[in-house]
């Protein structure tokens, strides 16, 4: 296949433009944590509204990755991420601009389509045009995007406070750094819309769709002379009679949905119910709970940052190396046990004045625990499961499939997230984590049984 390394200077330049999507995943996430003040203020809102703004995303979320794995079968993935780029600019916008609850959440769900169609369709994207040699580390850059998004929120939400005195004051031109905060968006989600008009649609989608120059096209583009020899490939593994994918071609009369279907489904529920959510959007109230002084907490949660983003880059450099299972296989065992120690500290401490009084050997037990718990999520669960899910589903179904999994990531990460709260009120922290602690071990043994290596495989070998 030397002329697919002729072309990878291409392939790696298309898939940096779909994970702009990543980071802009990761901006509109993390950006909300510097504006609930602002919000509360703006909005006389209460506990429980400001709660459910921030929430409401996660909503648009599930619907978003849901509805554009279906509609990517019929527009195309690139087409789709162009509409979710004009979703996340017009998100921006609309956040910083609002003035009531209502339209401020309005806003936010638009976002929340656009940060669960790029969840889904960019390591798609990115699966569906990289050659089966690459194809893990180009698609695993996916997750060190989303974080890099994160970390800039965080960072230019503390510039801007930092400037303008606080959040709630004034910035520039009589609007509040929180307003900011959004606004600041608006450049990586243009930056998003005109980088997508520059780059080909899937040739999968255009196989899949009967636009054969179309496909041998961009093809060509991808591996030159290889072209005709994939298109053919690829109309091989499409439905006997050449109807275009749909999302009843997922169905099974024994299981309801195809069996690779129902393992999509569980890597993508495992992926959250190993509780990483509840350190991403509440990292800092774990910390002022377990006694940590307000900067403290703040540290914990740059430091566990740092480790993450190192760890994706491991991720990155391994995945193709040594392979898809071992590294779930790993990240599991490693998270069971460091998640294992921290329920235990968090379990067994004291409580003073209402809060874990953790000792001066406990604390950084707990604190190391947590890193290493990070760190194994993020060289594992984090990247690979978005890898596997752009890749394993065979060509008729991959959409769909994407769909339903997608669905089920967004709507575990709502329940974590949601529930979170409650049960630091009825079950402390100790049993909290013991709840994560118990999801992976479980998925332990779902790997063990369930999930196929992938790597080095060409999605027109996918079985399922």
């Amino acid at each position: 296949m030397h002329e697919v390394k002729h072309k990878m200077g291409f392939v790696i330049l298309i898939s940096i433009v779909a994970t702009i999507g990543g980071f802009l995943f990761g901006f509109d996430s993390g950006v909300i944590n510097g504006t609930t003040e602002g919000l509360s203020l703006a909005f006389g809102s209460n506990a429980a509204g400001t709660g459910f703004a921030v929430a409401s995303m996660l909503l648009g979320c599930a619907a978003g990755a849901f509805f554009a794995g279906t509609l990517a079968d019929k527009a195309g993935r690139r087409a789709i991420l162009i509409v979710s780029s004009i979703f996340f600019s017009i998100s921006a916008w609309g956040s910083g601009i609002a003035h009531g609850s209502v339209e401020f959440i309005i806003y936010r769900l638009l976002g929340g389509l656009a940060v669960g169609a790029a969840s889904v369709l960019a390591p798609a994207y990115i699966s569906e045009v990289a050659p089966a040699k690459y194809r893990g580390t180009l698609s695993s850059i996916q997750q060190i995007a989303i974080i890099s998004g994160l970390f800039f929120a965080a960072l230019s939400n503390y510039q801007l406070a930092k400037v303008a005195g606080s959040s709630i004051s004034e910035f520039a031109w009589g609007y509040d750094a929180w307003r900011w905060m959004f606004w600041v968006e608006l450049a990586p989600a243009v930056t998003f819309f005109f980088a997508l008009l520059c780059i080909p649609e899937s040739p999968r989608y255009l196989v899949a769709s009967g636009r054969k120059e179309h496909a041998l096209k961009v093809l060509r583009q991808l591996m030159g002379d290889h072209a005709e020899e994939k298109y053919d490939e690829i109309s091989a593994t499409l439905a006997g009679d050449h109807h275009r994918p749909r999302l009843k071609d997922i169905a099974d009369k024994k299981t309801g949905v195809r069996p690779i279907v129902w393992v999509g489904i569980g890597l993508a529920t495992f992926q959250q119910f190993v509780g990483i959510n509840v350190v991403f959007y509440y990292s800092t109230v774990v910390w002022q709970a377990a006694g940590f002084s307000e900067e403290k907490a703040f540290l914990t949660t740059v430091i566990t940052n740092a480790c993450s983003i190192a760890a994706c880059v491991g991720a990155t450099a391994l995945v193709d190396k040594v392979g898809r299972k071992p590294l779930l296989l790993l990240g599991s065992i490693g998270m069971a046990i460091s998640l294992g120690v921290i329920a235990f500290v968090f379990a067994t401490a004291g409580v003073v004045d209402g809060k874990l009084a953790l000792t001066a050997s406990t604390g950084p037990v707990a604190l190391v625990s947590l890193i290493v718990y990070v760190v194994f999520f993020n060289l594992s669960w984090g990247p690979i499961m978005w890898v596997m899910l752009g890749e394993m589903f065979p060509n008729q179904i991959r959409g769909s499939g994407l769909a339903v999994a997608g669905l089920a990531q967004w709507g575990s990460n709502f329940l974590v997230t949601w529930t979170f709260p409650m049960l630091l009120v009825g079950i402390g922290l100790g049993g909290a984590y013991g709840i994560y602690t118990a999801g992976a071990v479980i998925s332990i043994f779902f790997i063990l049984k369930f999930v196929k290596e992938t790597k080095g495989i060409e999605l027109e070998d996918m079985q399922g």
